[in-house]
């Protein structure tokens, strides 16, 4: 029998945050949310499917961290 050899992670999993959840975490509207990407003051969203986004979370959690380093 062979075993198989996996090739060490090197990345963490990417987690994919959708609109609720950004929303919830930012306490930001859709609207809000959506200008601030237009702007550039906000991550972009990655499009997962037709009709569908999600945020990478990584990406969120340095715009908080930015935020907190802006105050």
């Amino acid at each position: 029998m062979t075993k198989q050899r996996t090739a060490p992670r090197t990345n963490p999993a990417v987690r994919f945050v959708r609109l609720p959840e950004v929303m919830e975490r930012t306490g930001l509207s859709r609207s809000t949310i959506y200008v601030r990407v237009a702007e550039g003051r906000f991550p972009k969203p990655v499009p997962l499917g037709a009709r569908s986004v999600g945020w990478i979370e990584s990406e969120l959690d340095e715009w908080f961290s930015d935020r907190i380093a802006e105050r």
